[in-house]
């Protein structure tokens, strides 16, 4: 939202009140309060009249930095709130003669004492900071109040996150307003806004607000952030880190971690399709398909139509189409499978449920006390209100009913068209506030449902909110089936990644229209290497052998690459929920350094050790860029030189991918399965390691146990690898460069000669050195 007519003016209707000086500065506990009068003191008498703002800064965690401006401080204050963690800080506050500073951990904030100003430091190195007419306290014509903060962006710097956001990866110049929108990938609207960015300088900002935030990047002032809400209070957090990925590492920590997804949901998805005519039989014969034809199916998911027309959501099989569902069930699931239905929050008049959650009051209600409903997507259908925990424990036994059938996961479609205007929650919570935090009530319900069931809980979700990162998996939403929206769907899947979302998807193949054989076959690469993977549509099927013989090799192939790759990605996983890291990951994020990385958008790293570049071009062209090192080509064993960008041309079995220089990169035996003992069998990939460098990776059981941890550091012409497992320690130390492999328990070939490597652990451990 702007509210300026240029650098100097106000838009007319506004009118901006900015604090002048910390006039008053005070340490209370661990807090420090500056008051802020939006006039010049220069008398009494000027102490009479405000406006002024009290500006408090606090500490939830070390690096962390939480300020909360406000105007009135009585305003009542209805919820929702964000769940937020505090692992407990104890700053340091200090001063000298132009300043008070207030320090946690590695970040500090400047407090001027004669012209109004906050700066952030990490160290001794200026972040951002809050100077003249930056934070401003505002009323428009209306009696409509707004608190805006502005912070300064570097030359150069890039701004990143905000969400789920489809629109050019680099933010700056864009307006962003956090409100969930059913948009489809092609548009400035998201299914998931979060109001969070960071920056390729290495320090993010978070706006602790659910409602309606608007974002000026670079668009109000070009050379700053601007953030403003509604009211009379503005509440962020500057969070600082070593690093961007420890920026990451700090807001998930504070806003919550990604739950571990269980180890067959890393397999391939495929879906009856949305409006597709499906029954028992037609599921069989994908399923058989499928298996005769040895591509790896892990998940089968019925889309909406399970149920019957009309009836959304009454959770009951329609018995025209599914005469004995859980016979069914039960026969897919003999076959190794795990099954997934498709539910969403709303309950149409016609659904069974309907009468009931009226009566009992569990659906969003009008100020006049009846339930609100309007026509789109069902006629006469209601919202379930999960601000009311009798709602919450009804809409669950639903889902028990369900999972007591054989049912394993849920795709929870929508939550993003929730009405703000008349309506009521049964909590009170502020209707505008709740049209972005009701998705995080509602798909905390049904993951808690599956918890409670005993299940590895694991959904597939559309839209979200800041902290909806520990109900995964999270997927991108109504794409187009072409190059451009698979190339948006990346941009979104980097963009949320970059706000703590560990685990992300997309429909394969896209969802709107029905792709190209040239573009299903492309995509089949892109979807296989991403942490989930799904075969979805909206009118047609998605089923290899519908549009080539070649797309059904070409998904065999990355089907069986994605089980091989399978130890790495499970450590991936790991990482994610233990330290809040993406899986995709922006380039900048490992290579912040790198400038050349800043603004790459069509290509990124799974995890910290492989580059991924999607082709998207009909040619199989591609330009990617490599940074400096040696990079292994995972699919041809070729090494290059990085430090510049390369032009390739792909076949469909083929596209960028490559191992990063002084990695260890474990991988498994499996190509059918993606759960296996991983520490079994293992191939450790090393690649070109630098002298003087050392390089490390684990190895997880699929119950998320690390079974193996391997170092390998070089001196010279000397690599020492030592690997630990089951209390089992064991070391080899190659001398001479050109040695190649290491088995453990065979022979090893060496320059001088075979040396012998004792087996370990009980498990077969191969390391390949590649140089």
């Amino acid at each position: 939202m702007k509210f300026l007519n240029g650098y100097w003016l106000s838009k007319e209707g506004y009118s901006l009140h900015y604090p002048s000086k910390a006039y008053r500065i005070e340490k209370c506990g661990d807090r420090l309060r500056i008051f802020a009068p939006c006039n010049q003191i220069n008398h009494r008498g000027d102490t009479l009249a405000g406006p002024a703002l009290t500006i408090e800064l606090s500490s939830p965690a070390a690096d962390i930095i939480h300020v909360r401006a406000y105007h009135y401080k009585g305003v009542k204050k209805d919820g929702p709130y964000f769940e937020l963690n505090s692992a407990g800080s104890s700053p340091t506050i200090s001063e000298d003669s132009d300043a008070v500073w207030f320090e946690s951990g590695n970040i500090k904030a400047r407090i001027d004492k004669n012209n109004f100003s906050i700066d952030y430091y990490r160290g001794s190195e200026l972040l951002t900071g809050s100077g003249w007419r930056h934070l401003a306290y505002i009323k428009d014509e209306n009696g409509h109040t707004y608190m805006r903060e502005q912070l300064d962006l570097d030359v150069g710097e890039c701004v990143y996150g905000l969400g789920e956001r489809f629109t050019p990866f680099v933010k700056n110049g864009q307006t962003v307003d956090i409100w969930n929108q059913d948009g489809g990938t092609c548009t400035e609207q998201s299914y998931k806004n979060i109001p969070f960015y960071m920056t390729n300088r290495g320090y993010g900002v978070f706006v602790n607000d659910p409602g309606l935030v608007s974002f000026e990047v670079c668009s109000e002032v070009v050379s700053r952030v601007q953030f403003s809400v509604e009211g009379e209070a503005l509440d962020y957090f500057v969070i600082g880190g070593s690093d961007c990925k420890e920026v990451i590492s700090n807001y998930t920590a504070l806003t919550g971690r990604p739950s571990m997804p269980p180890a067959w949901s890393f397999g391939l998805w495929l879906s009856t399709s949305f409006t597709t005519n499906y029954d028992e039989e037609t599921v069989t014969g994908f399923i058989n398909g499928m298996s005769q034809r040895r591509i790896p199916l892990s998940v089968f998911h019925f889309d909406c139509f399970w149920m019957k027309e009309f009836n959304w959501c009454d959770f009951i099989w329609d018995k025209d189409v599914f005469p004995d569902p859980k016979k069914m069930l039960s026969n897919l699931k003999e076959s190794g499978l795990h099954i997934c239905v498709w539910i969403n929050s709303y309950v149409s008049q016609e659904s069974v449920l309907f009468d009931e959650g009226m009566e009992k009051g569990y659906f969003i209600h009008k100020k006049d006390g009846s339930v609100w409903q309007w026509d789109m997507w069902q006629p006469g259908m209601a919202i379930v209100d999960f601000t009311n925990p009798e709602a919450c424990k009804w809409f669950s036994q639903q889902l028990l009913n369900l999972v007591d059938m054989g049912v394993d996961c849920f795709k929870t479609d929508f939550g993003e068209r929730i009405p703000t205007e008349d309506v009521v929650y049964y909590d009170g919570s502020d209707p505008k506030k709740m049209h972005n935090f009701y998705t995080y009530l509602y798909n905390r319900t049904v993951f808690d449902t599956l918890k409670s069931a005993g299940k590895d809980a694991v959904l597939f979700v559309r839209s979200a909110t800041a902290g909806s990162q520990k109900f995964p998996v999270h997927w991108g939403g109504d794409c187009t089936a072409d190059f451009s929206s698979m190339a948006e769907s990346l941009r979104g899947g980097l963009s949320l990644g970059l706000c703590g979302f560990g685990f992300w998807s997309h429909d394969i193949g896209g969802f709107e229209q029905t792709a190209t054989a040239d573009v299903y076959k492309r995509w089949v690469a892109f979807g296989m290497l991403s942490s989930h993977s799904r075969l979805h549509g909206s009118t047609s099927y998605r089923v290899p052998w519908l549009y080539d013989e070649e797309a059904v090799e070409v998904l065999r192939f990355f089907a069986n690459l994605k089980c091989r790759l399978m130890p790495y990605i499970y450590k991936t996983a790991v990482q994610a929920s233990q330290k809040g890291l993406p899986s995709l990951r922006a380039m900048f994020v490992e290579f912040q350094e790198d400038s050349a990385c800043a603004t790459l958008d069509r290509q990124y790293m799974l995890g910290d050790s492989l580059l991924v570049a999607p082709v998207f071009t009909a040619s199989g062209l591609v330009d990617y860029y490599l940074s400096k090192g040696e990079w292994y080509n995972l699919l041809t064993g070729e090494i290059v030189a990085g430090g510049s960008y390369r032009k390739e041309k792909h076949d469909y079995m083929s596209l960028p991918l490559y191992v990063r220089p002084g990695s260890l990169l474990a991988m498994g035996c499996s190509e059918d399965e993606t759960v296996y003992e991983y520490a079994q069998d293992v191939r450790l990939l090393l690649t070109p390691l630098c002298d003087g460098a050392c390089t490390n990776t684990s190895v997880y059981e699929k119950d998320g146990k690390e079974a193996l941890n391997v170092t390998a550091t070089r001196k010279g012409s000397e690599i020492t690898v030592l690997a630990e497992g089951d209390g089992k320690p064991w070391s080899l130390k190659l001398c001479g460069i050109k040695a190649d492999r290491c088995t453990g328990g065979t022979i090893v070939r060496e320059q001088d000669g075979d040396i012998f490597v004792p087996k370990a652990f009980g498990g077969r451990y191969t390391l390949e050195i590649m140089e």
